[in-house]
């Protein structure tokens, strides 16, 4: 086992904590990809050799640092890749590591009854093809001919999709920083049903955002929203944006779409958390000229509020929705 997938159980409003925890895992080895909000992938083949022990052993070790300087648990998957890594976290549970069996024909055991919708990068359309046609398994995947999947779902995909079910990981751990995103958290006092207060709470997040991106002088290429229901699941929904951009109108204009895409009747949502990802110098960024005065008088009112909020606090200038 050289790679671990670790999902931290952060508390809602302890996102701040997650570079902490990155650096607790950067102790043992600089090679390190966080996955906001929670997670992280750590490649443990250096530290295996230079500490002596095992990534499942090195696992425990980080699960009680994170207890004991943290107040936090977590669930941790090792495999041979991250892919593996990933698929073993699917079935872990805190205080205990669950590691897939080294060797190709304990890979090939782990993975032969599991369905394919639990394959990373699988997506429900080719779920539903490979169900259709009897693939619904990743060992009949794995048996299947190869020329056969390509036929089902592409030349490059197929192959992909082959290789990762017998077990092969291409993958690699790529090192990043969790500084490289802003994240506004909105959760509801009582878990909330109303949908207008949904749409205010989304709002209230990207003009957070978009005034933080500016301060930085950032912006972001990708938005990310997070929605936490009441029997705590999660739904995360990611999109790029058409250009980089720290302009809130255009964060909420795809925050609002990413929502609605969602599709909630009367869902007991428990918090929204938006995340602005991606992020890039502002100098460096192009923005595509327009005819519509509109659009230029809102960017004008927009650095005057921001001129305000710097002088006389955040809630100087606001949306009228929100001082309602």
């Amino acid at each position: 086992m050289t790679i671990l997938c670790v999902r931290f159980q952060l508390p809602p409003l302890y996102e701040a904590a997650l570079p902490g925890l990155l650096g607790l895992l950067e102790e043992f080895t600089p090679v390190v990809e966080a996955l906001p909000p929670d997670g992280a992938l750590a490649d443990l083949r250096g530290a295996e050799r230079y500490f002596g022990r095992s990534a499942v052993e090195l696992a425990a070790v980080i699960r009680v640092r994170a207890l004991a300087l943290y107040g936090v648990d977590c669930m941790i998957g090792a495999g041979p890749g991250p892919m593996m890594a990933r698929m073993a976290l699917r079935d872990a549970r805190p205080g205990v590591t669950c590691a897939v069996p080294e060797g190709p024909d304990a890979v090939a055991e782990f993975l032969a009854d599991r369905p394919v919708a639990a394959l990373p990068g699988v997506g429900t359309a080719t779920a539903r093809t490979l169900c259709e046609y009897g693939l619904d398994t990743l060992g009949r995947v794995a048996a299947a001919p190869l020329s056969t999947l390509q036929r089902l779902v592409g030349a490059k995909a197929g192959r992909e999709l082959h290789e990762k079910a017998n077990g092969i990981d291409r993958g690699r751990v790529v090192p990043n920083a969790v500084s490289r995103s802003l994240a506004a958290e909105r959760p509801f006092p009582l878990d909330e049903l109303d949908p207008d207060r949904h749409r205010r709470a989304l709002l209230s997040a990207a003009e957070e955002l978009g005034a933080r991106l500016r301060a930085l002088e950032k912006v972001c290429r990708t938005l990310t929203l997070t929605v936490r229901y009441a029997d705590r699941t999660s739904t995360t929904r990611s999109r790029t944006l058409r250009e980089p951009t720290a302009h809130s109108a255009a964060l909420t204009k795809t925050a609002y779409g990413m929502y609605e895409a969602l599709g909630l009747q009367r869902a007991r949502v428990r918090a929204l958390v938006l995340r602005a990802e991606g992020l890039a110098p502002g100098a460096q960024a192009s923005h595509q000229l327009t005819f519509d005065p509109v659009d230029e008088r809102v960017r004008r009112i927009e650095e005057v509020a921001d001129r305000a909020r710097a002088k006389f606090g955040p809630r100087a200038v606001m949306p009228g929705t929100l001082a309602a």
